[in-house]
């Protein structure tokens, strides 16, 4: 009995840790919208990386019908920018100092996910 609530007590633990790791956000976009998502801080960004000034990975999922596109800058310039189509997901490296946006066309709304993971060494 006292195993069973030392595993149930683990499992719980496991859960709110895992919980507390990620932070999945979904976005409905208008089109011809940019939106930014994580790089400039609390109150300014669209998602909460919890993450923000170390290495991570941003995990975007396009959950919507239209493509879009995702741009990553630093200080004005941009690094890349990364089309990703309908039901498409994409693993984006963000370095301290990036920035990255959501950027859409005039064709529809955009619908997606972004989840964040820290960088292993």
């Amino acid at each position: 009995m006292k195993t069973l609530k030392t595993l149930l007590v683990l499992l719980c633990l496991a859960c709110l840790i895992h919980s507390e790791a990620s932070a999945q956000t979904e976005f409905e976009l208008d089109p011809s919208q940019s939106m930014l998502m994580t790089g400039k801080g609390q109150g300014q960004d669209g998602a909460i990386n919890p993450f923000l000034g170390e290495d991570c990975y941003a995990i975007v999922e396009n959950t919507g019908k239209q493509a879009f596109s995702i741009r990553v800058q630093q200080n004005g310039e941009i690094i890349k920018t990364i089309p990703i189509a309908r039901n498409e997901e994409k693993k984006v490296s963000l370095l301290p100092g990036y920035e990255m946006y959501f950027d859409t066309e005039k064709d529809g709304k955009v619908k997606a996910t972004v989840d964040f993971a820290k960088m292993e060494p």
